[in-house]
């Protein structure tokens, strides 16, 4: 009916959470987005919002969600600062929204993988990434595993240069992994208070427990098992000198009072990139800076993604002008 289309329906009606989350649907479409399922033919499907129409001029910027609600949640408020300056891919990594494999790798070296041939099923061969802490390990691991295929990327809150033993000498707020994922998945109210606790550093969660459940319920009660793999997968074996080098152009962005990855792996991560990455510290915020400082954050990803490639591509017209001076190519 041409009520349902424009309505949610009545249960949605019920669900503060399902009414958000069909409003920031309605808002991906109006921004000239459309949601699409790729089936790899593998057992694993992937969702992603993608261009309803694709401008060749424009580069490919791909926005990769950490753990949380889903993808549209994270990066709703960030959309229309990138819609007309690039083509904006914003897909939902395995095991969140509606992607799911029925294959049995958990590391964000396949979710890299999968988020790869999604992207190649679209027709993109190069793009640029901006990644939010677990987002951060898939982007890195894309840039290490297909390094002609990255342009720019930016690592938001991601410790991908934290160490297992980190846990061990009391780096981090939680002390095991299932302490961790007991709070990044939260199933009760109270271990939703402390998730946005630890995320935010001006946390207002003065919220009833009946709009609490509501989220867990829409949010948070899907693929539990297969998100706690993914949380494993993260901390079995890490060392730092296993991690693969990358060269790209890089922007690292935290959030000074991040307790989930503490400012120091910030650093470290840093130091371990060398020259090319930069690193840009947000004050009042904590792990949830995309959403607690949201025009800060754009700001720098604007200066980065934006900025940088006019000011690239005003140089290169720049040089070419000054060359046809020289040689006068017009006779």
């Amino acid at each position: 009916m041409v009520l349902d289309s424009m309505f949610p329906k009545l249960s949605t009606c019920l669900s503060f959470t399902a009414s958000r989350d069909w409003l920031y649907r309605q808002s991906f479409s109006m921004a000239g987005l459309r949601s699409v399922a790729t089936n790899f033919g593998d057992g694993t499907t992937m969702t992603c919002w993608v261009p309803k129409t694709i401008d060749p001029s424009k580069p490919t910027l791909v926005l990769i969600h950490g753990f949380g609600a889903n993808a549209m949640w994270q990066y709703g408020e960030h959309i229309r600062h990138f819609i007309t300056h690039f083509n904006v891919y914003v897909p939902d990594l395995i095991f969140f929204g509606h992607s799911f494999t029925s294959r049995p790798e958990r590391t964000e070296h396949f979710q890299a993988q999968c988020l790869m041939k999604l992207m190649k099923a679209h027709g993109v061969h190069r793009m640029s990434l901006v990644g939010t802490s677990y987002g951060g390990f898939v982007g890195y691991s894309m840039a290490a595993q297909f390094p002609q295929a990255v342009d720019r990327l930016v690592l938001c809150c991601a410790g991908v240069c934290f160490e297992e033993n980190d846990m061990e000498d009391g780096l981090f707020a939680v002390s095991n992994v299932d302490e961790a994922f007991s709070i990044l998945l939260p199933q009760t109210p109270d271990k939703l208070r402390e998730l946005v606790k630890l995320t935010h550093w001006r946390p207002t969660m003065h919220v009833p427990s009946y709009f609490l459940e509501d989220f867990i319920q829409v949010m948070c009660s899907s693929y539990i098992k297969e998100k706690k793999e993914l949380v494993e997968a993260i901390l079995q074996d890490r060392q730092l000198s296993n991690l693969p080098k990358i060269t790209h152009p890089t922007l690292i962005v935290w959030g000074e009072h991040d307790r989930i990855f503490p400012l120091e792996l910030g650093y470290r991560l840093k130091g371990y990139i060398g020259e090319s990455a930069e690193i840009a510290v947000i004050k009042n915020a904590g792990h949830g800076v995309i959403l607690e400082e949201p025009k800060e954050f754009a700001r720098h990803l604007k200066s980065f993604l934006i900025d940088t490639q006019s000011t690239s591509l005003s140089s290169q017209l720049t040089l070419r002008e000054k060359i046809q001076k020289r040689f006068d190519f017009s006779k």
